[in-house]
């Protein structure tokens, strides 16, 4: 007989981190679609290498929630989001605005999934999160600036 599965992650909070992911994966498209944007033809060579650096850390925190759902054997089923009809990203002011916006967002779902796990008690998942969060609030804090 097979043993029983310790740490299974409520069905909301599964849902919801694989939201969180999601986005993750959809914030790093938007980020490299603005890098494309700001290569060095436009000029603006700190903006097309902040967005590529900004791209890639979320595509990494992306991975993250996902190990974490492959740990608690959990399943894995990635929302659908649509990349922004943006082709022109604007001044850079703009696409620092768009960022902003992207960020607010992951933010709100993060906290969500935070008090969604509090509520399940789901201490091993409010752990892991912990350092997202942190991140996440510094992250949005320098776009705000």
């Amino acid at each position: 007989m097979a043993s029983p599965r310790h740490n299974l992650l409520s069905e909301d909070c599964r849902v919801a981190i694989n939201h969180v992911a999601s986005y993750e994966l959809h914030i790093s498209d938007a980020y490299l679609s603005m890098a494309c944007y700001y290569n060095q033809d436009t000029g603006a060579p700190l903006f097309a290498s902040f967005f590529e650096d900004q791209a890639e850390v979320k595509r990494e925190h992306a991975k993250q929630f996902l190990r974490y759902l492959r740990k608690q054997e959990s399943k894995i089923c990635l929302l659908v989001i649509k990349r922004p009809d943006i082709d022109n990203w604007g001044t850079g002011i703009q696409a620092l605005e768009s960022a902003l916006e992207l960020e607010n967002e992951i933010t709100n779902l993060l906290e969500n999934l935070k008090t969604m796990a509090s509520a399940n008690e789901e201490t091993n998942l409010l752990h892991f999160m912990g350092k997202y969060l942190d991140k996440q609030k510094r992250n949005t804090n320098y776009l705000e600036q």
